[in-house]
């Protein structure tokens, strides 16, 4: 893509920051704030595991990518209006989450509100597509550890407001106005990307009589992604970087409620730790300018891996040390996260950004969520210790491959 086409620098870290903030939204209502709700509600460890089943949508995101790739490309703002399209399904959902009080939804209505949040899951992994695609269409490379800086960064300012400020507000201001301040957030958030000038992409070819009966059109978008050198090795490193991540995150919220914290003192710590998070983000960003792209992985994703020892430590006895471990695991979160998304930009084709991106993103939250659901039950079955040790384990082995492995060409064509 000719330079003169790509928007000033500034513009669009600051468009990225505000769609990826979008995008942090439904995901830290998810994963940080229904836990902590459903086991003050007294849902079972085992029902909290399984709410992981309403993110499948990131998991699954690949299947409809390559749509969202090339439906509406050759018009003005293509994948903007995916975005903002999305969002508005979101803001509906919030507004329908308010209309019912909290303790019904995790009673009675359970099943529903599984079914509003995977929908709600289901828009926000929509934009998702459309916003990777932005980001490694228009990141040249040496700037993709500082643009995913400022990807992470966004998405955990999202999290923070939907996951801790949104336990915390829930005791001062209640659940049904703090999803209307959520719902006008988003509102106010989408003007910005309303005028966002996207550069215009070229249309997508044409495709000849045979290609539009055949049934195999959808496969043939991932054909020539599998078949590079060195995949097999990054598919294993896509599976196992952050299922150790997951699957011991999950349990923290409901461990903390075990322990008998209220939902505004869980709401203080996530904040501070997910400011942490927000900090390690910037840090990785900056580090990946001179670090080559194999010793970040491995390097943070064995941080990634001793958190999850500190938390078993936690819960063995050593409670006074939940602040401090709580700290490093979103410090450790934060600079792994950005070290595989970059890598992750560097495997992506041209004119396929956004399918490619999505594509290796649903490899590794498909490994994420299945591990995810079973977390309830470690937990119920080795104690939380031991659960937190196995997270710890998992997260661990995967750095075995890594050793092996040896990074793409930073462009690929």
């Amino acid at each position: 893509m000719p330079e003169a086409r790509r928007p000033a620098l500034p513009v669009l870290l600051g468009t990225l920051a505000v769609l990826y903030f979008l995008q942090g939204l439904p995901a830290g209502l998810l994963a940080k704030a229904v836990p902590s709700l459903a086991r003050e509600s007294g849902l079972s460890r085992e029902w909290i595991g399984l709410l992981g089943l309403a993110a499948a949508p990131w998991a699954l995101k690949f299947l409809w990518a390559p749509w969202v790739d090339r439906l509406g490309r050759g018009r003005p703002g293509h994948r903007k209006r995916w975005v903002i399209g999305c969002q508005a399904l979101v803001v509906l959902i919030l507004l329908l989450l308010s209309f019912t009080e909290r303790a019904v939804w995790f009673a009675d209505a359970f099943p529903l509100l599984l079914l509003l949040l995977l929908l709600l899951n289901t828009a926000s992994a929509t934009q998702d597509i459309a916003a990777d695609g932005l980001a490694v269409r228009l990141l040249r490379p040496e700037w993709r550890g500082p643009g995913n800086s400022v990807q992470v960064l966004g998405y955990k300012v999202g999290l923070i407001l939907s996951g801790a400020l949104l336990l915390m507000a829930n005791d001062w201001i209640g659940w049904r106005v703090s999803l209307w301040l959520l719902a006008a957030t988003v509102v106010l958030l989408l003007i910005p990307v309303a005028l966002f000038r996207e550069p215009l992409e070229a249309s997508p070819s044409i495709p000849t009589p045979a290609e539009r009966t055949s049934r195999h059109w959808w496969w043939r978008q991932w054909r020539g992604f599998w078949r590079r050198p060195g995949l097999l090795l990054w598919v294993v490193i896509l599976l196992g970087y952050k299922i150790g991540d997951g699957f011991g995150t999950r349990m923290i919220k409901p461990f903390l409620v075990d322990q008998g914290w209220s939902q505004a003192a869980i709401g203080r710590l996530d904040l501070v730790s997910s400011l942490t998070g927000l900090l390690a983000a910037a840090l990785a960003g900056l580090l990946m300018l001179w670090l080559s792209r194999k010793a970040a992985l491995i390097g943070f994703g064995v941080l990634q891996a001793l958190a999850f020892v500190g938390w078993w430590a936690v819960a063995a006895g050593a409670a006074g040390w939940i602040w401090p471990v709580a700290l490093f695991e979103q410090f450790a979160d934060g600079l792994s996260t950005v070290a595989l998304f970059v890598v992750m930009m560097d495997y992506c084709r041209h004119d396929r950004e956004g399918g490619d991106y999505t594509l290796q993103a649903s490899v590794y939250l498909m490994a994420v969520g299945l591990f995810t659901l079973g977390s309830g039950f470690s937990a119920s079955a080795l104690g939380y210790a031991g659960h937190f040790l196995l997270a710890a384990g998992l997260g661990g082995l995967v750095i075995i491959a890594a050793l092996f492995w040896r990074p793409p060409p930073q462009r690929l064509g």
